[in-house]
């Protein structure tokens, strides 16, 4: 009884030591998740790849038209 109390207890230790794995990880941006979103096969995944297709298009045109004010 005593030896599977202590390794019991051992495993809660070593669980407890283990937790800080997810400072390693590079943290991504809202647009990398919606990208890999978009490239998926799950149900509207299609969606999100059009939408960020229409943003990125909307933010070309701005800055052409930035450009162009700019010229003036």
């Amino acid at each position: 009884m005593r030896a599977v109390l202590l390794l019991a207890v051992g495993i809660v230790i070593m669980s407890a030591c283990t937790g800080g794995r997810e400072g390693n990880r590079s943290p991504t941006t809202q647009r990398q998740r919606d990208s890999a979103i978009g490239a998926s096969q799950l149900p509207g995944a299609q969606g999100v790849g059009r939408a960020l297709r229409a943003s990125d298009s909307a933010s070309s045109r701005r800055a052409l038209e930035d450009s162009i004010a700019g010229e003036r």
